[in-house]
């Protein structure tokens, strides 16, 4: 099953992605300047999964991608992919998986295993 994680941007904007079940990410979304609105965002893009357009363009490298467009605006940019039916399996995996999505954060910064770091120094 397909992840959402919200991160934070070098510049402190958050953004998310959606992951797939091998852990690659399949779009990247424009900044937020809250992460709340990261959370916003990611509920509007599941009850309109029937909506989004997928725009598919080629690169000057030869490699695939798409956008995705929701009510007229840009909301996500996929990642780069070598063929057009890889291209083609990112957005079968949005379609068959993103209602079912977990939102994950990451954006506080914090470190996630912790204890496992202080008792290897140990």
């Amino acid at each position: 099953m397909a992840t959402f994680v919200i991160s934070k941007r070098l510049n402190d904007t958050y953004k998310y992605e959606l992951t797939s079940r091998k852990g690659k990410t399949i779009f990247t979304s424009n900044s937020f300047e809250l992460r709340f609105e990261c959370e916003e965002e990611i509920v509007r893009l599941q009850e309109n999964l029937d909506k989004l357009v997928y725009m598919k363009f080629r690169s000057g490298n030869g490699k695939f991608f798409f956008r995705i467009i929701l009510d007229e605006k840009q909301i996500a940019i996929s990642r780069k992919y070598t063929t057009q039916l890889l291209l083609q399996k990112g957005i079968d995996e949005i379609v068959k998986y993103g209602h079912l999505a977990e939102i994950l954060d990451f954006s506080s910064g914090e470190d996630i295993f912790p204890d496992i770091f202080e008792e290897m120094e140990q």
